[in-house]
């Protein structure tokens, strides 16, 4: 194995990330408020074939996270696609993958946060409104802040106890209807099966519940075995989640007969299977479910500039470990309040419309890194594909396939994102 980059080698932060750590970043970061809602799209889409669409998305995935699987076993240092840009094709393109990266992680943590408020105001309606939804809004921002700067134990642990939460709402919702239901979560099949085309919307539609796993890779230089415990958990949360989003649509089918026109398909399942108290415990399920992703989101998205601080893409201030919590706190502090301002001046539309193209690129330089990283850095213990480069091909086809699907919006801002993280690279490099 060829040496790596050395700026890891200068990082201060302890590893103390486990596999099921990064398991509970990953499936946090796939797992947030998408599920609650779109099973009605879905079923409007494919009917009872719906539940196989989920398979399809998975299928879809699939690749995308086996080639970062294997990336991630080659590197010890934190930075995830700012290392596979890097080695592969040099720092300008490390930096824009980490750039992207951030940019999609930042204005989805400030949609979700408005997300999480506006779930909050259906308890307390001040919340949700005028100077009430910027004190919450100030909150969940401080707050998570507040949790990253104390130490990644802390954050990792907070997140456990969301995590439990809403898995257990979940698994509630699936077990309770397979109970109360029995064979009538069996689907039919009677009706016609769907259009290519309807097949293709539904498929685009739910892919964006498989997205958001890559946070799970970038705090390599936090983990304790990488080269193993990346794979491993990369894989199981996939895993984990298209098995649960399968059983979650078709409970969700069989207790509500008029799903696709419902715009609250969860709710209305839960009201329907447990009654008033169902319901108060799926938003329970919805409040807890942003939460964790917000966390997971925190934890993962400063080390980005952490890392391209440490490779003086950026100014050495994000670069700097709290003495005595070992945590990047200016990194986080800077992540914390800018996500504030964005969910206080936008909307979760607006937000959520930002980062879809953004991961796309993602997605697609990780995969064409794969045969340079593989040359330099495969060894008998890194996690390598089979199949030759069969795998990240077909990853990169399918990110293609699914850029074709965006809209103009996206388009623009991407374009936007990269021009500015152009100028950034520039300053930065004339100022190292």
């Amino acid at each position: 194995m060829q040496n790596q980059s050395t700026s890891f080698q200068n990082e201060k932060l302890p590893r103390q990330l486990g596999m099921w750590g990064i398991w509970l970043l990953v499936v946090n970061g796939l797992i947030g408020a998408g599920i609650f809602g779109l099973p009605s799209g879905a079923s409007a889409l494919a009917g009872d074939y719906s539940v196989w669409v989920y398979a399809i998305c998975a299928l879809l995935i699939l690749p995308v996270i086996l080639s970062f699987a294997e990336a991630g076993s080659y590197f010890r240092g934190t930075g995830g696609p700012v290392r596979y840009g890097t080695e592969a094709f040099g720092s300008f393109i490390g930096f824009q993958s980490g750039w992207l990266y951030y940019m999609a992680r930042l204005i989805s943590f400030s949609a979700n946060s408005v997300l999480l408020v506006e779930s909050i105001g259906y308890f307390f309606a001040p919340a949700g409104e005028g100077i009430g939804r910027l004190i919450a809004l100030a909150l969940v921002c401080g707050g998570l802040t507040f949790v990253n700067v104390l130490g990644s134990v802390e954050s990792i642990r907070s997140l456990a106890v969301f995590t439990v939460i809403k898995f257990s709402v979940l698994i509630l919702l699936v077990f309770g209807g397979l109970v109360m239901l029995g064979s009538e979560v069996v689907p039919s099949f009677a009706q016609t099966a769907p259009s290519f085309t309807n097949l293709g919307a539904a498929t685009l539609l739910l892919i964006y519940a498989f997205v958001g796993f890559e946070g799970g890779v970038v705090p390599a230089g936090e983990t304790k075995n990488p080269e193993k415990d990346m794979p491993k958990a990369l894989i199981l949360g996939l895993v984990s989640i298209v098995i649960l989003y399968m059983l979650i649509q078709l409970v969700a089918e069989a207790a509500v007969p008029d799903l696709a026109s419902s715009e609250s398909p969860l709710l209305d399942a839960s009201s329907a299977l447990f009654g008033e108290f169902g319901a108060i415990i799926l938003m329970i399920g919805i409040v807890t479910s942003v939460t964790a992703n917000l966390m997971s989101n925190m934890f993962s998205s400063p080390r980005l500039t952490y890392a391209l601080a440490l490779d003086k893409s950026l100014p050495g201030w994000f670069g700097k470990v709290h003495p005595k919590l070992l945590t990047p706190s200016n990194s986080v502090l800077f992540f914390g309040g800018i996500a504030f301002v964005g969910a206080a001046m936008s909307s979760f539309t607006v937000l959520a419309a930002m980062t879809v193209l953004s991961r796309l690129f993602l997605y697609i330089i990780t995969c064409a890194a794969i045969p340079k990283l593989r040359s330099k850095f495969k060894s008998e213990n890194s996690f390598v594909l089979k199949g030759g480069y069969l795998i990240p091909i077909l990853g990169i086809l399918a990110c293609v396939w699914l850029m074709f699907q965006v809209s103009f919006t996206n388009i623009w801002m991407t374009v936007l994102f990269i021009v500015v993280g152009s100028g950034l690279y520039w300053i930065g490099s004339r100022g190292n």
